[in-house]
């Protein structure tokens, strides 16, 4: 078997995308709860979840919406994290800057621990793209994008998108969509 350098790389990125995501679900929990939300995405949704991007561009004129997209269309695929919007921390801190879990259900705020939750999971999990040397950025528009999509249903409001890509040049470097990338 013959395996050239363009699939082996291929391969090699998806495998790393799985460590991430087991890396992503085994990270620290603030309060002990697992609220944490991942998939992988490639393909045709992959493709879709760009396109979703420009949308976004097109709506907002936010010009890093239509750079990263095509930074998304430089990816082998991309890793979606996310978590579920739930305060029932029962541990009425105010972190969220409201008086309680309660109060935070009421005007549906985000919950600090879950957000921080998420913040250790996805350094987990690009620390696993940066020890297995594949390129990767952390993008918070393709996360939009992907909630867009439906891809977690409606109890997920803050989701981060992390292409990977393995080329001779990294297109998340300059983030150029023309470049070329082999």
């Amino acid at each position: 078997m013959i395996q050239k350098r363009e699939d082996a790389a291929k391969e090699a990125a998806m495998r790393v995308a799985q460590a991430m995501v087991a890396a992503a679900v085994t990270a620290p929990k603030g309060h002990g709860f697992d609220k944490i939300c991942a998939a992988i995405v490639d393909g045709e949704e992959k493709d879709r979840m760009a396109e979703h991007m420009r949308d976004i561009y097109k709506e907002t004129g936010e010009p890093f919406y239509n750079r990263d997209a095509g930074c998304v269309d430089g990816s082998h695929c991309v890793v979606l994290l996310a978590v579920k919007d739930d305060p029932n921390m029962q541990a009425n801190c105010g972190y969220c800057g409201l008086p309680d879990c309660a109060a935070n259900r009421e005007v549906g705020a985000s919950c600090a621990f879950n957000i921080t939750d998420l913040g250790i999971a996805l350094g987990s999990a690009v620390s696993i793209a940066a020890d297995n040397r594949i390129d990767s950025r952390v993008f918070f528009s393709a996360g939009k994008a992907a909630l867009r999509m439906g891809i977690f249903g409606e109890d997920v409001k803050v989701c981060y998108g992390i292409p990977l890509s393995t080329y001779g040049k990294s297109n998340f470097f300059d983030r150029d969509p023309g470049a070329v990338l082999l």
